[in-house]
């Protein structure tokens, strides 16, 4: 019979809201198990935040949606097995476990060995610190360690035969022999490394002369592309300036009048202009989406109800349904407020959760991002962000050119303001892609559509 400490009962017999073991344990009818006091804390937490609604409350595993008086009883064998646990009987297989001393931080009897520490603990340093480290007990471990000081005394045997054999004025025919052979072969590996490396310098910089003419080719177009900007000003202060100086009222009233963004490239991104819409199969489960698929909204309401799909992601993330490869693409978004992340990826951008991250867009060298933060911009790639200190926009634009490898942001209102461009060589479609926090809402602005928005599905 396996012992209540074993590594398969561990994570059974501790509940997930206080990370103890249980005491006086109970079963919702989603079958998970709970202290009776923690899920009762959990309860009244829920009610409390609802106002006294009656609409009952969720399981902190699942979300299972309980009635408000269901009665919970007590889980008898659960608990039977708990007692023996926490009782603390040591016996494996009809074995007694050899205890060397109680752990200093909770005082109970070591009984099991970490591997990935070291060291010998408890059971409760088995559920806590060393929860997910490699467990042994002490009988596979001493045996473990003995079989390796065995062969290690026979190695030593055999290495003290062999040195004595070959010891002494009949050995040094046989250390030349060894010295030359060992010489040998360090001067052909230092030979060997020698070549690697010249090969290796050469690659790198072919490399960095073929990124400078990357580089430079990039500020070319931008340099070209400040001086259209630059003349664009000009002219409109021409423009302005002999309005101003005009006396004939009637002629400076039918002048046309000059729109004060004509001085922004935004005739450059207009007929560029792409209508998306969000694909369902990758939103978030916690991702509202219009019935036109054009506005998506972090709220808890969309878990009730959803579907697993294999592109769906784990992040709070959606892709949409176009993708772009060749030529210039421009489209514009609307955000509710900051904690918001927009940008392009590959379609290989991992659906799963990175650890310590709650976004995956701009983690690699397949994805490009903007987070928008509530006091900067942050412009992420390959892992590296750069902090972008500009005032915040609601409405933003992102042209893509993919021929020339760039893509840039740009933010809407009285006057366009460039937010950041990405210089890159892309070698696959790419989606466009957003990341929203609680709360939080991104709507995708439609030209010349009729259609109506509609409202949020569930």
């Amino acid at each position: 019979m396996a012992s209540p400490i074993s590594q398969k009962l561990e994570d059974k017999l501790q509940c997930s809201i206080c990370l103890e073991l249980f005491r006086v344990p109970v079963t919702l009818p989603c079958g998970h198990n709970f202290c009776e006091r923690c899920i009762d804390n959990h309860r009244n937490r829920q009610e409390q935040t609802a106002n006294g609604a009656g609409g009952g409350y969720t399981c902190p595993e699942c979300r299972y949606i309980c009635e408000r008086h269901l009665e919970l009883k007590k889980n008898v064998t659960l608990s039977d097995v708990v007692e023996l646990a926490r009782a603390g009987r040591g016996r494996v297989e009809g074995c007694e476990v050899r205890h060397v001393g109680l752990c200093p931080l909770h005082g109970r009897p070591l009984e099991l060995y970490c591997e990935d520490e070291q060291r010998c603990i408890c059971c409760v340093c088995s559920m806590r610190q060393c929860q997910r480290h490699r467990k042994a007990l002490f009988e596979e471990e001493h045996a473990k360690k003995q079989a390796l000081l065995e062969r290690s005394l026979e190695e030593a045997q055999r290495e003290t035969e062999r040195m004595e054999q070959h010891s002494g004025p009949h050995g040094l025919p046989f250390l030349q022999d060894s010295s030359e052979r060992l010489r040998a072969v360090i001067l052909s590996k230092f030979t060997h490394l020698e070549e690697a490396l010249a090969k290796f310098r050469e690659q790198m910089v072919a490399k960095v002369e073929q990124e400078e003419l990357v580089a430079l080719g990039h500020i070319e177009k931008d340099w070209n592309m400040l001086k259209d900007h630059l003349e664009a000003l000009g002219q409109h202060r021409d423009r302005a300036q002999c309005l101003l100086n005009c006396t004939d009222h009637q002629a400076f009233l039918e002048v046309p009048s000059v729109h004060p963004k004509s001085h922004i490239p935004m005739s450059l991104l207009s007929p560029d202009h792409r209508n998306l819409t969000f694909d369902p199969d990758t939103a978030n489960k916690y991702l509202e989406l219009s019935w036109g698929q054009r506005r998506a909204k972090h709220g808890p309401s969309a878990a009730v109800g959803w579907q697993e799909r294999s592109r769906r992601f784990e992040p709070w993330q959606v892709l949409c349904v176009q993708s772009y490869e060749q030529g210039r693409h421009y489209w514009e978004v609307t955000i509710s407020s900051h904690s918001v992340v927009l940008g392009v990826t590959y379609s290989e951008i991992p659906r799963h959760k990175v650890m310590g991250c709650k976004f995956n867009i701009g983690l690699d060298n397949g994805s490009w991002g903007l987070q928008v933060r509530e006091d900067s911009y942050l412009a992420r790639h390959n892992g590296e962000a750069e902090k972008i200190q500009l005032r915040l926009y609601t409405e933003l634009g992102i042209c893509l050119d993919y021929d020339q490898g760039l893509l840039s942001f740009y933010g809407l209102g009285e006057r366009v303001q460039l937010i950041h461009s990405f210089h890159a060589f892309f070698t696959k479609p790419l989606f466009p892609v957003f990341w929203l926090c609680e709360g939080r809402t991104v709507t995708l602005c439609h030209r010349d559509c009729g259609e109506p928005e509609g409202e949020l599905g569930q």
